[in-house]
């Protein structure tokens, strides 16, 4: 993913990434997919303001904890069945915009099994929360 840190609403901003977390999922719409898990790999990117993530005691408290990107992506996963990415990437998102230290959020996913001769096919999705 591209950094969005050049858009005008996010020059104050800094950017925190999950990279190509590895999940077995069920997801897909054909018969064979629905049969079972396929690996996906999950790419977060969320952008919180400096003044609501800048430490002033070096506490994790004071910052979006990592471990809130993962925990947002299991909850989603344990859903049961998703037919499209374009539905995870969506639901993630819109997730990852709760926390109400994130200004944006953005969500890729891709499938690296789906053809031999590519490294994966995916989506990606960008959102900015609306001003307050």
């Amino acid at each position: 993913m591209l950094s969005a840190l050049s858009h005008p609403s996010l020059r104050d901003c800094r950017r925190l990434f999950l990279r190509n977390y590895e999940v077995m999922i069920n997801i897909g719409v054909h018969d064979f997919e629905k049969k079972g898990e396929q690996r996906v790999l999950i790419n977060v990117e969320l952008y919180i303001p400096l003044e609501l993530s800048t430490p002033k005691a070096d506490q994790l408290a004071e910052v979006v904890d990592y471990d809130f990107m993962r925990e947002t992506i299991a909850r989603r996963i344990a859903q049961g069945h998703i037919h499209l990415q374009e539905t995870l990437c969506d639901d993630m998102v819109a997730a990852m915009l709760t926390h109400p230290r994130v200004r944006a959020a953005g969500v890729s996913t891709m499938k690296p099994d789906v053809y031999p001769d590519c490294e994966g096919v995916g989506v990606e999705v960008f959102r900015i929360k609306e001003a307050a």
